[in-house]
This record gives structure tokens, C-alpha cells and sequence, in this order.
């Protein structure tokens, strides 16, 4: 059956005039001329049987289905712009692969160590989109995710990178020249929480040993990396996923004032659908990624401190 889809000219040339409210600016763009454009945006008007424009004193404006149609005719001709694009890069040896990351994670961890999978697998290109929550991979443009939680994800085969223990970090600055502190002398200082994980510190005071102490005082940001600028700043003492603030530890921007940590049940997973299993640019990263997260479990990670592991002594604040 004939698909009822106008041409890909008309909608072109619709999606640029919508942009510009303007047959004029949309010929410059598109190396055209203006009654060109107009006659494809006619021509498209006449498809619908509905007008996408209104044309008042030679002045262009959208009508309303015309502004939701030129946001879905946008968003549909960067689809097919990406999918070309990845089709093409298929010529060759290597290939793109469209990659679902939780933003923090990716900025913090994964995009500082890419560097070393490029200078292995140049002829591979990765594309990052931050998603938070699991999706249904036939609905998107992914190949692959990586997801924290558990490994349960519908049709997907899930592959564990690495679990998370939570620390408290925050400036030298609110030490005053103190190398560590008891869990007990956390609670006198300003605790940062993060929007999503309000049970954090209360849950890492109890495992210290430390009760009584009011632990859901305090600032909240909705992401991690708020909550790491707010440390950064001195503001207070952060309850952070270690893995999230690896170059603060090293740069002493951050310091650890009690290396108690707190374990997490979730972990970090790299998801994809069975289908895609046999990607070649997917195995690629999949082998690269595993290792990666290898190297990091077995050599970035401290031992954790059980709270009697404390020292004997108390530095008075």
C-alpha cells in the first residue's frame, strides 16, 4: 500500500520556514529562491488540506497545527538524518553506536575515559543521549544503555559494570586543617543531600553507629552535580557516589573526612536488546567497557572503613 507521506522536499522546505517564520530567510538557507519555497509550503498546505501558515500583510506566522506540526516534521527529519549518517558510517569497518547514559555518570566517569577508547577503536563512533529511566528499545533510536539499578530490564540482556558506596566529601576548607573526623562530628557540620536520595545520610549515620543526630537537615539539589559544586563552594558535607567525584579526590579539591562508606544495593549496568547482540561496534564497546569497569573496581576503589575501624582519637572541632 502507498504510504500518504508528501515529499521529503516539501517538508524541508516547511520545517526551515517554520523556523524562520520567513519564506525569505528560508530560501537563503536552503540556496533557493523565495517563491520556491513558497510554492513547497503551498504545495504541502494543499496535501493536508489545512494551512500551516497564516499570511497577513505579507507578514508569516504559524497557525496552531502548523507549530505542532513543524516540532514532529523537525524532530523526524533529525531521525533520518542520524539514521543516514549511521547507515553511511557503516561503509567501512566501524559504525556508530547510539548509547543511553544517566548524565552524571557519563560526564564524571565515562566521557574522561573515552579518550582511551577512541586511541583503540578510531573508526568507531559513539553518540551519547542522557536518559535516566529505562525505556523500550524498540521505541528508540538506542543500541545500548547504561543503566543504574537492578539488572531487570524487559528483553535486554544486562551486563553488571560495578556497584556504588557512597562517601562524605566536602572542602578542605571546612576542616581547618583537621586530617579526619569521627562520623558523630559530621552531624555538627552542614549536610548536603541529593533531591532523589533524602534516606542517605540518615541511613549512613545509622551504619556508622551514630544516632540521635538530625540527619535530614540541610540543602537539597536534584542532581549530583549541583550537590558537587555546593561541596566545592564550602557550603557543606556531601554524601556522594565516590565514582562521581574521582577527579575532586585527586585535584584535593574534595577530601574524605570520614572514609566510612555507605554500599548501595543497586549497581551500574550496560543494557541492550538481544537483537543487537551481534553489533560489531556493540561487542566493541561492550569488551572495552567491561574491561574498563574491571580495571576501575580493582584499582580506583578504597577499601572501606567499618565505623569500630574508627581511631581511638577525637579531634575536637
Amino acid at each position: 500500500m502507498r504510504r500518504r507521506i508528501p515529499s521529503i522536499e516539501a517538508l524541508i522546505a516547511f520545517e526551515c520556514a517554520a523556523r524562520h517564520e520567513s519564506f525569505t530567510r528560508s530560501a537563503d538557507e536552503l540556496c533557493l529562491t523565495q517563491s520556491a519555497v513558497s510554492r513547497q509550503v503551498a504545495c504541502l498546505e494543499e496535501y493536508l488540506g489545512v494551512p500551516l501558515f497564516n499570511r497577513v500583510k505579507k507578514r508569516l506566522s504559524l497557525t496552531d497545527i502548523g507549530r505542532i506540526y513543524a516540532k514532529q516534521v523537525r524532530e523526524h527529519l533529525e531521525r533520518i538524518e542520524r539514521d543516514t549518517l549511521a547507515a553511511m558510517a557503516r561503509r567501512g569497518a566501524g559504525g556508530i553506536l547510539e548509547l543511553a547514559v544517566i548524565p552524571t555518570f557519563a560526564t564524571r566517569w565515562l566521557i574522561p575515559r573515552l579518550p582511551q577508547f577512541y586511541a583503540q577503536h578510531p573508526e568507531i563512533t559513539l553518540n551519547l543521549t542522557t536518559r535516566a529511566e529505562p525505556f523500550m528499545f524498540n521505541d528508540t533510536i538506542f543500541d545500548a544503555a547504561i543503566h543504574f539499578g537492578s539488572p531487570a530490564w524487559p528483553g535486554a540482556v544486562a551486563h553488571h559494570l560495578f556497584g556504588e558506596e557512597m562517601m562524605p566529601v566536602c572542602s578542605p576548607r571546612l576542616m581547618q586543617g583537621r586530617a579526619s573526623l569521627r562520623a558523630a562530628e559530621l552531624a555538627a557540620l552542614p549536610l548536603l543531600h541529593q533531591s532523589a536520595r533524602a534516606e542517605a545520610w540518615r541511613n549512613w549515620f545509622v551504619q556508622a553507629g551514630v544516632h540521635d543526630v538530625p540527619s535530614m537537615k540541610g540543602q537539597r539539589y536534584e542532581l549530583f552535580s549541583m550537590l558537587v559544586e555546593a561541596a566545592r563552594a564550602g557550603l557543606g558535607v556531601a554524601l556522594m557516589p565516590r565514582i562521581l567525584v574521582l577527579g575532586e579526590l585527586a585535584s584535593g579539591q574534595l577530601v574524605i573526612p570520614c572514609d566510612i562508606g555507605l554500599r548501595n544495593e543497586k549497581s551500574y549496568f550496560l543494557v541492550y536488546p538481544e537483537y543487537k547482540a551481534e553489533s560489531l561496534p556493540l561487542k566493541v564497546f561492550r569488551q572495552w567497557l567491561m574491561a574498563t569497569a574491571r580495571q576501575y573496581s580493582e584499582t580506583d576503589r578504597p577499601v572501606r572503613r567499618a565505623a569500630s575501624d574508627e581511631p581511638d582519637y577525637v579531634i575536637s572541632p
